[in-house]
């Protein structure tokens, strides 16, 4: 059996792809990788809230859907809230720190950053955190893969980035982060460090196969993490944050609703069954919408 393995073509796209290739020869399967050129690769100049939801993964997922691909390997945090018709999520990888990290291009922290200093980023979620925490701060919306943020810093364009802590570790770069930014000051993005592999829904031997290499744990917690969002209504304009960790049987699921400017945030936790991570999360969406979170997103939107 030889797979095609479709992935973005990014060194990063490539390297986590890689992740899933290595897993499936462990099962004596071979594979091809396919690179396709998302619309959020291609466009690199346009604010990401223009480009819509998926951005990065809807091409992929038109490939994978018409039998150009077998697999599609993506960023669990890059899918679209919605599970697309006719596909399924067949494996996640175990998930890597799921955490942000602040790079700093003088060594500092958030907190010790200079006053009206520039930070870099293009997600409204990480803008509404950096905000809240330090609203003297500048936010610039950023766009690139790490490679180009990383020179933008270096060229003195912004003082600092926040990044995924998942994406440098796969790259090697760990040690350019100059602080690991706890959840209490900056909750992750659903399903970040979490690596996905989907399949067409009606492959059944291939979702058998592909389900030996699932890691239970990371599905249990992204799977709340998105039924959550989705519960939420949010989309790629609105600052929405959350993570879930297993311990057991059990289930904990945090998440928080900011408005833009990261003046007002709302945030609790859920717990419940790993044998139900859905309902885990649109609890938790209840409760935040019971203390005015829909208030928040209905003036992100505007």
């Amino acid at each position: 059996m030889k797979l095609r393995v479709g992935t973005r073509g990014s060194v990063l796209a490539l390297i986590q792809t890689k992740l899933v290739t290595t897993a499936l020869e462990s099962l004596g399967v071979h594979s091809e990788v396919v690179t396709i050129r998302p619309l959020g690769d291609r466009d690199k100049v346009s604010p990401m809230r223009s480009l819509g939801a998926g951005a990065f993964v809807k091409d992929l997922e038109v490939a994978l859907a018409d039998g150009r691909v077998d697999l599609a390997v993506s960023s669990a945090k890059d899918l679209h809230s919605e599970t697309t018709a006719g596909l399924a999520f067949a494996a996640f990888l175990p998930r890597e720190d799921p955490l942000d990290v602040l790079i700093a291009r003088h060594p500092s922290t958030l907190r010790t950053l200079e006053a009206a200093a520039t930070v870099g980023t293009s997600s409204p979620r990480r803008r509404a955190f950096v905000l809240a925490a330090r609203p003297d701060l500048t936010v610039q919306e950023i766009r690139g893969n790490v490679d180009t943020r990383l020179r933008k810093l270096e060229s003195g364009e912004v003082a600092a980035l926040v990044l995924a802590a998942a994406g440098l570790a796969r790259l090697g770069l760990s040690d350019r982060a100059t602080e690991r930014l706890d959840p209490a000051v900056m909750l992750p993005a659903i399903g970040q460090g979490a690596i996905v592999v989907q399949a067409r829904a009606d492959a059944h031997d291939l979702r058998s196969l592909l389900a030996r290499i699932d890691h239970e744990p990371t599905r249990q917690a992204v799977e709340a993490e998105r039924a959550f969002v989705a519960a939420l209504g949010g989309n790629c304009e609105t600052a929405i944050a959350a993570l879930g960790t297993v311990e057991d049987d059990r289930l904990v699921l945090e998440g928080a609703v900011l408005d833009p400017d990261g003046t007002r945030i709302v945030r609790d936790r859920a717990h419940g069954s790993t044998a139900g991570p859905p309902a885990v999360g649109r609890a938790l969406a209840e409760q935040l919408l019971a203390q005015g979170a829909g208030r928040l997103l209905v003036g992100a939107a505007r």
